[in-house]
């Protein structure tokens, strides 16, 4: 497990030497133990075998080093964001150097030592990260297992891995760094929200570490072993499926979302964003099922905060986050030729809401048509009636998700007033078997792949016999 408050800071060796500017046709291990780089004018190492070896390198090389996008704003992040160029404590980011220095500034960002530097902020190397507020985790690649893949983003890859050491599974994000101002930020913001909630809410994946190797930076989390809401609940109600596909007639049937099942999830998204805006002054901005994970003791949390944005007088003027799920307002603004409209928390309550409803239909709750067409989908945001809670909920849960989906930004129900409703109430004052459910889910989920695996074996053309 992470060691906090190690005062060992191992070094990696000249990091641009083996990452920054090489042969798109080389390969790397995508994770080594830490002080096992070559030195300089050495042969290079061998990659090691499975995993990630054969993963190419991230191809930073002369052309990429050219004029940077317009730092925060320019990368649609906003006053909002937090500059990498506040302060001049530590080496500064790119956006500080002037234009054609940008080789310069990425050996600023990463300095001689193989040590990633984030303005004052943080400090990441080969054996963990030191935080400016004193705390740090020490982990390094030499003490994970590479197993599966959960998950591709945005910014990059998601494995399950095992922590050797105490054989604890978690799941590890690797991003590749590149000179781009907004995936800096990105790592920056979501390495911050991660460590200083991680202790302080039952409804925030676990922190348990970052390293910085070979120019990529991973950083280690619970491992949530359900998944994310969205692969478990993706089936239509009253949908069978057989156990053993070809081998009897015994089947499963999906049963939906039960309604105290859907309370329990409501609650613990809206108790952790409602801690993200209180005790850290952030708003989400990408709030979906996606990003709502579950783990088969059925707690549900939050993750995946990259384009999580500090509140400035509790604003934030940028459009970041999935189309799919943004408020009307912020579609409105940018249809019409304006500026990014204010970003508050109201933005995050309508995607709460819809992404309730997707949970508890199996769908997103636009139609497919409408899912399938950007242009159609927005305007179906911005001008249909929003999506409802289907009437085999209670109308208290109707009116939970209804108030969550109101038009208007300033009549739309905040975290205080969805945390009093009935809805929440009758959650925390009962006993929800959410194990069990997420038992019968997966059971159904397996079940599905099963079938889908053997209809492909099927549907496969004959091989040929020399």
């Amino acid at each position: 497990m992470a060691q906090r408050n190690n005062p060992n800071v191992d070094s990696a060796t000249l990091a641009l030497q083996n990452a920054s500017i090489s042969s798109p046709h080389d390969l790397h291990p995508a994770l080594r133990p830490a002080n096992s780089y070559p030195p300089p004018n050495t042969s290079p190492h061998r990659p090691l075998q499975g995993g990630l070896a054969g993963r190419r390198k991230p191809n930073l090389n002369l052309r990429d080093l050219q004029g940077a996008s317009g730092g925060a704003a320019g990368a649609g992040l906003g006053a909002g964001r937090p500059s990498l160029a506040q302060s001049s404590a530590l080496r500064g980011p790119l956006a500080s150097a002037p234009f054609g220095s940008h080789f310069d500034s990425f050996s600023n960002v990463v300095d001689i030592s193989g040590r990633l530097h984030f303005s004052g902020r943080a400090v990441l190397h080969a054996s963990g990260v030191n935080f400016s507020n004193g705390a740090s985790f020490s982990i390094n690649s030499s003490e994970l297992e590479l197993n599966e893949e959960l998950g591709r983003g945005n910014y990059g890859t998601v494995k399950k891995v095992i922590h050797k050491p105490t054989n604890v599974p978690m799941a590890m994000k690797e991003i590749r760094l590149e000179l781009d101002q907004s995936r800096l930020n990105a790592i920056i913001m979501e390495l911050e929200i991660l460590h200083k909630a991680s202790e302080k809410s039952e409804y925030i994946v676990e922190f348990h570490g970052a390293f910085f190797s070979e120019s990529c930076v991973y950083y280690c989390m619970e491992y949530m072993d359900a998944g994310s809401l969205d692969k478990l609940v993706n089936y239509e109600l009253g949908e069978v499926v057989q156990i053993v596909p070809g081998v009897n007639d015994e089947a499963l049937t999906w049963k939906g979302v039960p309604e105290e099942v859907l309370a329990r999830v409501a609650t613990s998204v809206v108790k952790g964003l409602k801690f993200l805006k209180d005790e850290l002054e952030v708003i989400h901005r990408d709030v979906k099922p996606t990003n709502v994970l579950i783990n088969k003791k059925g707690q549900v949390k939050l993750c995946d905060f990259g384009v999580s944005g500090q509140l400035e007088k509790s604003l934030a003027k940028t459009s970041i986050g999935c189309q799919s799920y943004m408020a009307p307002e912020r579609i409105r603004s940018e249809s019409e030729g304006q500026a990014p409209s204010t970003y508050t928390v109201s933005s995050d309550v309508w995607s709460v809401g819809l992404s309730l409803i997707e949970i508890a239909i199996g769908r997103y709750p636009f139609p497919p048509e409408v899912y399938t067409n950007a242009l159609a989908q927005l305007q179906a945001i911005v001008s249909d009636d929003p999506p409802e809670l289907p009437d085999r909920y209670s109308e208290v849960a109707r009116h939970w998700v209804a108030r969550c989906l109101v038009k208007s930004p300033a009549d739309r129900a905040g975290y205080a007033e969805l945390l009093e409703h009935e809805f929440v109430k009758a959650d925390e004052s009962r006993e929800v078997d959410m194990a069990s459910w997420v038992s019968e889910a997966l059971s159904f989920r397996d079940a599905k792949m099963r079938v889908r695996t053997v209809s492909k074996s099927m549907s496969a053309p004959p091989t040929a016999v020399d």
